[in-house]
């Protein structure tokens, strides 16, 4: 299982005026411990930066999964409870969950959670959907880590 961690970076965008303004902006990535999750973003940063840059930021979050899709522009969260039955009590219980979901709008974010739920034995609810400040997000990806290992 992944663990997502969101790193805030710092540095100075160009504003439609030409005027450049200090910003600091979120990304996501999945790595094991801090330290990889700040060498990971420098790495994915780096080709789209241009002048200095500061990783301001980095915490563990609390998403247990992310549905992509290539259409969404925007990273949405959606909270969800999964509803279980007590067997001792019979008493009905609630678990929340976080899912990022890749889309362009928040019924475009329903419709791709309930389509990445399909198949699913439980019984859940959605709390919330809300649109987040991510600008991007950085899976990791064995393909080329093994490409680096061979490479260096």
């Amino acid at each position: 299982m992944a663990v997502w961690f969101e790193c805030k970076v710092r540095y100075d965008k160009m504003q439609e005026n030409g005027m450049p303004k200090k910003v600091n902006e979120p990304y996501l990535l999945d790595a094991i411990t801090f330290t990889e999750a700040e060498k990971r973003i420098i790495e994915e940063i780096t080709p789209y930066m241009s002048g200095e840059y500061s990783v301001s930021a980095v915490k563990k979050t609390k998403i247990s999964e992310i549905f992509f899709n290539p259409n969404g522009d925007k990273y949405y969260m959606v909270k969800v409870a999964f509803i279980t039955i007590d067997e001792k009590s019979g008493k009905e219980k609630k678990s929340n969950s976080f899912i990022l979901v890749q889309a362009s709008s928040v019924e475009d974010a329903l419709s791709v959670f309930e389509d990445g739920m399909k198949g699913t034995m439980g019984d859940y609810e959605v709390v919330s959907v809300a649109e987040t400040p991510l600008m991007d997000v950085f899976p990791f990806n064995n393909s080329s880590a093994a490409k680096k290992e061979a490479e260096g």
